[in-house]
């Protein structure tokens, strides 16, 4: 059976990993003890919360078009299997050394390309129509994470 994702059901995916984020920054800040670190990791989470909310604001201006389920489903299961998908596939808990700031800024950066590349999957699976070209700002939002995560980790090794 084939499945076809609205604009919709994929901005709710990254509003999920955005949310799955900033629980990860905020749970590796509770864990470290360097202030700088905290103070970074706060932000990253902060950053989260914006993309979330930038994805939010996205998903409230979508034409009816964009929104229209593609899916026959009565019992609303969709929702719960696009959420199920979106925690298993980025930012799902991983085994790192939450104490080792490198450690923390490669998983990041790791869970910032799988989100990338779930959304490049995603986006060939919404019809044009329904719209196609919005999740490419999710992607945009996606690369500039991962160019701050890099430029942090240069940083951290050359301290």
């Amino acid at each position: 059976m084939n499945y076809d994702f609205n604009a919709d059901e994929i901005l709710q995916m990254a509003e999920q990993i955005e949310k799955n984020g900033a629980a990860f920054y905020r749970e590796c800040a509770g864990r470290v003890a360097d202030p700088t670190a905290v103070q970074l990791l706060e932000k990253l989470a902060a950053m989260e919360d914006d993309h979330e909310k930038t994805f939010a604001n996205i998903r409230s201006q979508l034409s009816v078009q964009e929104k229209e389920s593609t899916t026959f489903d009565p019992n609303g299961e969709a929702v719960l299997y696009l959420k199920a998908l979106a925690d298993t596939k980025v930012f799902f808990e991983k085994s790192i050394d939450t104490s080792n700031m490198e450690d923390i800024l490669k998983s990041a950066i790791t869970a910032e390309k799988d989100s990338i590349v779930f959304y490049l999957g995603m986006k060939d699976l919404v019809p044009e129509g329904l719209g196609a070209l919005r999740v490419d700002a999710i992607i945009k939002e996606e690369m500039s994470h991962i160019r701050l995560l890099s430029n942090e980790l240069v940083a951290l090794k050359k301290a």
